[in-house]
């Protein structure tokens, strides 16, 4: 299909470089000109003018958004009043599920159709294939579903619910995926600092085959020993987080839910600004090898 797409950060440039290899005529926008040029060598049609980008694109329209949560409640008010009756709107980023309701009612009150996706994999998994949860109404979503199966890996594509489900299940999602972050680095430091002369890298690696553990995050962790040595020395174990953890126990509270691991995992993250240590650059290793964030230095 042709679509529009907002937003060339590391997930954006990635899916749109995936889905302009599927077939797709994708026609791109990003406020900075350095991503806008990447695409444009690869092929992908690009703009430095969001109104003219809309207007090029055949009726009914589809925008996908993905830009930062902080900038996609300005950059809905702004496409919707270029976009008109029929159109579709897909916000593929980390958006609080309640907003994405609120959005949801605004735009289909203007008779302007609204999906949200909840997209993981990070960056790589953007390239080669993520992991989509999509919430909305059904039959737009089925109007959209080859789009969806193009950037999604193999069975890795799922209609959840009604508006603001798709956000839901990946802020839920993030919130596992602190606790599950948060007991592997606490393991490895437990390894580390054990009387034993342990090979953590060798021991990350032997976990990562037939151990009950494997996993991706596993795997990321011995790949971060090998960039960045054993010892972490040039890492922060200052760990930066985004709303995703927060809100997860936001919601837990609002729901009556018991969350201790994910609160926990949580907190450690906030009061590593006081207290870095050896567990926080494990974490922080670890955001930067699924999710290519930005390692602190010392």
């Amino acid at each position: 299909m042709k679509l529009g797409y907002i937003g060339l950060g590391k997930m954006g440039l990635n899916m749109v470089l995936r889905l302009h290899e599927k077939g797709h005529e994708v026609l791109a926008w990003n406020r900075s000109a350095g991503p806008r040029d990447e695409a444009r060598k690869q092929g992908v049609m690009t703009y430095d003018d969001v109104e003219l980008m809309i207007k090029d694109l055949p009726r009914p329209r589809t925008v996908w958004v993905m830009v930062l949560d902080d900038a996609t409640e300005d950059m809905i008010a702004t496409i919707s009043s270029l976009l008109g009756e029929g159109d579709t709107v897909i916000d593929g980023g980390n958006s609080f599920y309640r907003d994405t309701v609120s959005r949801s009612i605004m735009l289909r009150e203007m008779g302007i159709n609204f999906l949200d996706a909840g997209v993981s994999g990070g960056p790589r998994g953007a390239r080669e294939g993520a992991c989509v949860m999509v919430g909305g109404d059904k039959d737009v979503f089925n109007n959209h579903k080859k789009l969806f199966e193009d950037v999604s890996a193999h069975q890795a594509l799922a209609y959840v619910g009604d508006a603001g489900a798709g956000h839901f299940v990946k802020m839920v999602h993030n919130g596992i995926e602190y606790g599950m972050m948060q007991a592997i680095a606490e393991g490895f430091t437990l390894l580390e600092k054990s009387d034993y002369d342990l090979d953590i890298v060798k021991i990350a690696d032997l976990y990562n085959h037939g151990s009950v553990i494997e996993s991706r995050l596993i795997g990321w962790l011995k790949d971060g020993f090998q960039k960045y040595g054993k010892n972490l020395d040039k890492i922060s174990g200052v760990v930066a987080h985004t709303g995703e953890g927060k809100w997860t126990v936001d919601a837990a509270e609002k729901l009556e839910v018991e969350v201790p691991v994910i609160k926990r995992s949580f907190e450690f993250r906030i009061a590593s600004a006081d207290k870095p240590s050896f567990t926080g650059k494990l974490l922080s290793v670890l955001r930067n090898q699924f999710g290519g964030h930005d390692v602190k230095n010392k």
